[in-house]
């Protein structure tokens, strides 16, 4: 499998595309006006403490207060073994937080005391009580010398807290990972000592920008080229990488075609298609996605795919590719929390279990953690998704002003009926002798067309004057009932 990155940087946004094989699996945007901020260290202030959710609020100096729960507190706060939130916090205290997750939607940031800290090859918990290795490292004899690497190196340097030894650390000789290991202990100090002197509500560590975790984070054996379309940023990269991921210099370029680098592969028509409803299978069928707060739908369809042989094969080979694509989807609307998959009724459980095992093989891919239920008697699979920053419909897109998020409008007909209601209410209410109506095009057009009887009805009776107005300015939704 052939992967490329590119990296498209403007004054105002960054974003970074994962291709393989050809097509966009990712996309992650860091605009300057909505900077992520996981991995930041705050040095913030109770500001509530609510011990019937055993949880607090904390003010970090962002525009909503953020949540710390006591599952998220570190293991030597913990220790006392107290379940009380009460007996850590209270209000006014001063402490050391880090997020985990951006804030989204209604919801402020969510926060941890038990701080890590990434590098290339690690990530340095000073709080742990014990150190562990990636699960992606699935040789034993890698993972047992990973960990006597790192025991070795706490014994020696009487560091406190522990490592987990990341995915990149694969191979890597230690005495690298004795110099990565070291960074973070004195990042950990520098950090400690600004907390120290640092205001309450302010922040003490800021994670590196988005191009150059890409190459902390992204960068995995395989990847052909890293290429970016700013030279500046290309020097940039091209020095963290000499210092931390020396294999990676030879594969980071500076593109400078005329054609926007996006354009190599079709990323913006990709990031297009993946902002709209429905997307198309190959096969004829189509999926449904769906977003709402509390979780996401995906709804499977055959479309116009009649198969080869039978029913129950059209069935089959329509779920098997939705399951590839699905995978893909969530990765590139970064689609979190729970996700509820209605694959079309399979009746064989051979079937049934080639979709579930094509969907975890697809999501082994996928960075976010993941976890997948069995498919239900309904022919339902529940999952979830790890959710850090917002979807790519949630950083590109904001609510309808003309429906208020809804997507569907009452129709004309609808209007014109609340507007006959309204006008009966006001000529009850108040002393009128002629009423101005207001309305859009597409009501106006109503009004004086299918509804004309009614409306000659309505003056008859209300013994009112009646006159219609269209504003072209007004949508469908929109109307006012003006006293003349």
């Amino acid at each position: 499998m052939s992967e490329e990155i590119l990296i498209n940087v403007t004054p105002p946004e960054t974003r970074v595309a994962v291709i393989e094989n050809g097509v966009l699996q990712e996309l992650i945007i860091e605009r300057v006006r909505q900077k992520g901020l996981v991995g930041n260290i705050y040095k913030g202030e109770v500001c509530r403490v609510l011990p019937g959710m055993q949880a607090a609020f904390v003010d970090i100096g962002l525009e909503k207060a953020a949540f710390l729960h006591l599952s998220d507190f570190n293991a030597q706060e913990l220790a006392s073994g107290s379940e009380n939130i009460e007996h850590y916090l209270k209000e006014g205290q001063k402490i050391v937080v880090q997020v985990t997750k951006d804030p989204l939607g209604n919801k402020g940031a969510r926060l941890t005391t038990d701080i890590s800290i990434p590098s290339r090859y690690q990530v340095y918990m000073p709080y742990a009580s014990n150190s562990g290795v990636s699960q992606r490292i699935e040789c034993e004899e890698e993972r047992v010398r990973l960990r006597a690497c790192i025991e070795s190196y706490l014994q020696k340097h009487t560091v406190p807290g522990g490592f987990i030894a990341r995915t990149a650390a694969e191979c890597v000789e230690d005495v690298i990972l004795y110099s990565d290991m070291t960074f973070l202990h004195k990042l950990w100090e520098s950090i400690l000592d600004k907390s120290k002197k640092a205001k309450v509500k302010s922040l003490i560590h800021e994670d590196l920008p988005l191009s150059i975790r890409t190459l902390r984070d992204l960068y995995k054996e395989g990847i052909e080229k890293v290429r970016i379309d700013s030279r500046e940023t290309f020097l940039r990269l091209i020095e963290f990488a000499e210092t931390f991921v020396p294999e990676m210099v030879s594969i980071i370029e500076h593109y400078s075609g005329e054609r926007p680098v996006f354009d190599i592969y079709n990323v913006e028509d990709e990031i297009s298609k993946a902002l709209d409803r429905k997307v198309k299978l190959k096969s004829g069928g189509h999926l449904v996605f769906d977003q709402t707060e509390s979780m996401t739908t995906v709804d499977v369809n055959t479309g116009g795919y009649v198969g080869g042989r039978n029913l129950e094969e059209t069935i089959f080979k329509t779920n098997l590719e939705a399951a590839q694509t699905i995978s893909r989807q969530l990765r590139l609307r970064n689609l979190g929390g729970i996700i509820i998959i209605d694959f079309i009724d399979m009746q064989s459980d051979d079937h049934k279990k080639q979709v579930l095992t094509a969907l975890q093989r697809n999501l082994d891919k996928d960075h976010a953690k993941t976890k997948i239920t069995e498919v239900s008697a309904l022919g339902l699979v529940e999952m979830t998704r790890k959710r850090t920053r917002e979807s790519l419909e949630h950083i590109l897109c904001e609510p309808c002003s003309t429906c208020g998020g809804r997507g569907v409008l009452k129709t004309p007909e609808s209007i014109c009926l609340e507007i006959f209601r309204e006008i009966i209410r006001v000529v009850r209410q108040y002393s009128v002798q002629q009423i101005l109506v207001l309305a859009s095009e597409q009501v106006v057009e109503m009004l004086l067309d299918e509804e004309a009887d009614m409306l000659a009805e309505l003056e008859m009776f209300l013994r009112v004057g009646i006159k219609i107005r269209a504003e072209t300015e007004y949508n469908q939704e929109h109307y006012d009932v003006v006293l003349l």
